[in-house]
């Protein structure tokens, strides 16, 4: 009776702090998971990303990351915006990376919350994760009934959507779990026939090392030339597959003010970017999610997209 309890009070506590949704699954091994993994990493879908390969283990089992843990706390965090760059010929930044850097915020959220489950129950111990440890995100969103996993591998939810950022909370406390949810893709395939670089190889499959989101942010070494003409003008991240799936009409703008639009962001136009100096990118991405492509990183990939214009 407890677990019911306690999960009812955590969901509670979370939807006051400001997320958009949280779902529990119980900490357990990932069966479904550990073979999936074991090829996507075989057939080298990963690219670069050697850290992928590292800690195994504790990818797919959650007691290995924090010891007695019981349950895993899955929740969402809205960043959708109408909000876009104001001119149309300028290099395209992610909306997650319009305002500050989502790290910092989110994970401010989630220790205020585990405070408030310790005020609220007591002894409780865990960990808190955002994109920042070796951790199946979208699978335990997944396993959780957050949302289900779409064709273009991003975690989808009927009513909002998918622009959301995933988080997770590992705790030692034995909670009532939720169901999963059904695949509500059907027969769609607007992600896979828009993606300019066809890194979704097939339905739910997606080979990193093509995503333009890889190429502009993780891939630290150059470009290929394979990809010229095909990054369809995108300098930090892409957000096409989501653009283009029916799901997004769902979508509401968030309400968190950290992540409100950084005008001079959005106010820069082509020249500005393609003249871009160390130190403006220094104060302008200074609490910014693009600071983490550096400005070498971000010089380089705006110089790829005018290559491309060139040739």
């Amino acid at each position: 009776m407890n677990s019911e309890k306690h999960s009812k009070l955590i969901k509670n506590i979370a939807k006051k702090i400001g997320f958009l949704s949280c779902r529990i699954a119980k900490a357990e091994f990932l069966e479904e998971e550990a073979p999936r993994l074991e090829k996507w990493l075989n057939q080298g879908m990963h690219g670069s990303m050697s850290y992928m390969e590292r800690n195994f283990d504790k990818r797919l089992d959650p007691r290995k990351l924090v010891p007695g843990a019981k349950s895993v706390v899955s929740l969402s965090y809205n960043y959708y915006t109408k909000e876009n760059q104001k001119d149309p010929k300028a290099p395209k930044i992610s909306k997650y990376a319009f305002g500050k850097d989502y790290h910092f915020i989110i994970k401010e959220k989630l220790r205020k919350l585990l405070l408030e489950i310790k005020q609220n129950i007591g002894n409780v111990e865990g960990r808190v994760f955002v994109d920042s440890a070796p951790i199946l995100e979208r699978a335990w969103a997944k396993k959780s009934g957050l949302g289900w996993v779409g064709k273009n591998t991003n975690v989808i939810t009927k009513e909002v959507g998918s622009y959301y950022f995933l988080a997770e909370l590992i705790i030692d406390l034995d909670l009532y779990p939720d169901p999963p949810v059904t695949d509500h893709c059907g027969s769609c395939t607007a992600c896979i026939d828009a993606c300019p670089t066809e890194a979704i190889i097939e339905p739910y499959k997606l080979d990193g090392s093509k995503c333009i989101s890889y190429l502009t942010i993780e891939l630290k070494s150059e470009i290929p030339k394979d990809f010229s003409g095909k990054m369809d003008n995108w300098m930090f991240g892409c957000d096409i597959c989501q653009d283009v799936c029916p799901w997004n009409r769902f979508s509401k703008p968030h309400l968190e003010p950290a992540f409100n639009a950084n005008n001079q962001i959005l106010n820069m136009g082509k020249k500005e970017w393609e003249e871009l100096t160390k130190e403006t990118f220094n104060k302008v991405f200074k609490n910014s999610a693009i600071k983490r492509t550096k400005y070498d990183g971000l010089v380089r990939n705006i110089s790829f997209l005018k290559e491309k214009v060139k040739s």
